[in-house]
């Protein structure tokens, strides 16, 4: 046999699941029935959509024995098969960087961590959580004939090498006839892992995670016979078929409980929590279809990937077509699992056909609206429950206010990329965001508000809707600008995702009357109102101090300007111009390899502050220029912009300390 080394981190990986994560040791038999499962699916899509298959006798199954004497468990099924290169592939290497993300997704605790097995791509590695040596025997369906064997104990490498058709292991199998494809996974179990030799043991993993596999699972084992007398008389061989075998999205929803659905997310979507929340539809008239659209309580770990892969599987049918097709829903959607059954796509659809049909575009749409519904709902009833005093909330309560927490942190930002990408349906996203703000209802650990709260509490007379946007929370609560409207009464929104400059500008307004403002772009301070006259007396009053500021300046800032809104003890703040990008569009930009032309910042300073009398008083040019510089670089790093040069900034305040 050759023996070939495992590639990226799977030698990490498997020292990991063999040493560590024991405490969950039952989910292995699930990720390996799955993926029968998958290589079944596969297998019954190429027969019916390529000429090349169709000829195939299929029979999809999967069974199941095991050898109690010689601890061996083993599960075959009839699907697709593989060549050796789909084997040193497959199970070689662990494709998409799935294990480096698994290994950062780590918390030290095993039963916890053991969930993430199967959400990374590494559900086959799990069967050596209870096997010390895994033998895979397989044959790729019209393929060149060949089977194969691959096999590891689990250390750093693995032996392939090819069967003969007339060897004992090919007959054992049923490769001796030339028309059988599939794959056996023969798990050699460890001492710790004895029971799973078992047909009680199997039968009840197998109903407990994987009664809703779409293809009948069959167990084979000896029962032994008794005479009338209850003495062992000998055995048969018997097999059982221990799954339903029915497509689960296909039954009523009155027939279903929350836990069969829950074990069907969990088998199909390789979760080991419980969805978040589910949603099952099924439309009948000029189109019929059925869905099961599920949100799983933690982000997927792909989310933010250029190649992430779609979450949801397409049927036409019952009859599995595709799980690689970001067109079945949009991508700010890109979280939810799950399945589309369609009964008027022809089997033999194809990508390119998918992209264009009608049909499917049809469902899609109706399938954007139902989710955006459901996740409205999910919002209305987590504010109706907070509405009711804590220490009296019942438990659907707590757990709506706690399962729209959860939506929130892991699902608010693709959704607000909804805000531009979708925007027949913007406006039932905006009703779903949420954020951060100055309300007591926007802040803390769990706390956000929605734009139609915002506008309840709005004043009488106010007419938008005011935000400040940046990379940091906290130092968005500590701009000056923000207690600046504060203090006349006006909430401001705390927008801290990366995304929120693309989104919130290009959004417009709320409800097409209230308009977004940026409490930080220049032209923003008119809403404050004030006294006009006094204001314009005051800037002539100080206009040479400005110009004294500007002159020592440069060309580092677009513009000096009196402040309108700063008082107290703020001496200054920047603002842009509200034609150029913020600086955190800037960041972004230059992260994408985008550099556009440098922000120039509008320097806004406080006409109360001793620190500006100082310059009104002054001629003496290299005070006014320590003076300048240390309010511009102050009003930098409030509004959270990292210096080009911080020991300039050192200087200059050492400059004015020591006089």
């Amino acid at each position: 046999m050759a023996t070939h080394q495992f590639k990226t981190e799977v030698n990490q990986l498997l020292q990991l699941l063999i040493h560590s994560l024991y405490s969950n040791k039952d989910i292995f038999l699930r990720e390996i029935v799955s993926n029968a499962s998958d290589a079944l699916d596969k297998l019954k899509y190429l027969t019916v959509s390529d000429e090349a298959y169709k000829s195939i006798s299929f029979t999809p199954r999967i069974d199941i024995t095991f050898d109690e004497k010689e601890n061996i468990l083993t599960v075959q099924d009839s699907g697709i098969g593989m060549t050796d290169s789909d084997l040193e592939n497959n199970i070689g290497t662990i494709a998409r960087s799935g294990t480096k993300s698994f290994f950062e997704k780590l918390s030290g605790d095993a039963a916890k961590d053991s969930a993430l097995i199967g959400q990374f791509g590494v559900g086959f590695y799990s069967a050596f959580m209870a096997a010390k040596k895994i033998d895979v025997y397989t044959r790729k369906a019209a393929g060149d004939g060949k089977i194969w064997h691959w096999s590891s104990d689990g250390t750093n490498s693995y032996e392939l090498d090819e069967v003969a058709a007339d060897s004992a292991v090919a007959k054992k199998y049923g490769f001796d006839k030339p028309e059988l494809s599939g794959s056996a996974i023969e798990m050699h179990l460890n001492d710790d892992s004895k029971e799973y030799a078992s047909r009680w043991k199997i039968e009840e993993l197998i109903k407990k995670y994987s009664d809703h596999i779409a293809f009948p699972i069959f167990l084979h084992y000896e029962q032994k016979k008794y005479d009338d007398k209850g003495k062992e008389t000998g055995s048969e061989s018997k097999i059982d078929q221990v799954n339903t075998a029915s497509a689960l999205w296909k039954r009523s929803k009155s027939e279903l409980k929350k836990e069969d659905y829950n074990e069907f997310y969990k088998t199909n979507c390789h979760d080991g929590n419980d969805p978040l929340h589910y949603v099952h539809t099924h439309a009948e008239g000029t189109q019929e279809y059925t869905t099961l659209f599920y949100v799983p309580q933690n982000a997927p770990f792909d989310m933010y990937q250029a190649d992430y892969k779609s979450g949801v599987k397409l049927y036409v049918k019952r009859v599995f077509i595709t799980d690689d097709d970001r067109e079945l829903l949009p991508s700010y959607l890109r979280f939810v699992r799950g399945i589309i059954d369609s009964e008027d796509l022809p089997l033999n659809v194809s990508r390119e056909i998918l992209q264009q049909n009608r049909i499917l575009e049809n469902i899609k749409k109706q399938s954007v609206k139902k989710l955006l519904g459901e996740f409205k709902k999910m919002g209305e009833d987590a504010d109706k429950a907070r509405k009711t005093e804590a220490d009296k909330r019942s438990d659907d309560e707590k757990k709506a206010i706690e399962d729209w927490n959860k939506f929130v942190k892991n699902f608010n930002r693709p959704m607000k990329e909804g805000l531009y990408s979708d925007y027949e349906n913007r406006d039932e996203i905006a009703e779903i965001i949420r954020f951060k703000s100055t309300d007591a209802s926007g802040t803390g650990d769990g706390n956000y508000t929605s734009f139609a709260d915002y506008v309840q509490r709005m004043k009488t007379d106010q007419k938008a809707i005011f935000y400040i946007s940046g990379s940091d929370e906290k130092n968005l609560r500590a701009n000056p600008l923000v207690k600046a409207y504060t203090d006349k009464g006006f909430e401001v929104l705390i927008l801290d995702d990366d995304i929120d400059d693309i989104v919130i500008p290009g959004f417009g307004k709320y409800k097409n009357e209230f308009e977004l403002k940026a409490v930080n772009r220049a032209g923003s301070d008119e809403d404050l109102g004030g006294d006009k006259k006094e204001a314009e007396k005051k800037e002539k009053e100080f206009k040479p101090v400005v110009e004294k500021i500007k002159k020592a300046l440069g060309d580092k800032v677009k513009e000096v300007k009196l402040s309108k809104t700063l008082s107290g003890e703020n001496p200054s703040c920047i603002v842009v111009d509200e034609n150029d990008p913020s600086y955190q569009m800037e960041r972004m930009m230059k992260a994408m390899g985008q550099m556009g032309p440098e922000i120039k910042p509008i320097l806004e300073v406080n006409g109360d502050h001793p620190i500006l009398a100082k310059i009104k008083e002054s001629d003496d040019e290299a005070l006014i220029a320590d003076v300048s510089e240390v309010l511009l670089d102050q009003a930098l790093l409030i509004a959270g912009v990292e210096l080009k040069e911080p020991a300039e900034f050192v200087k200059h305040l050492n400059n004015l300390l020591s006089k």
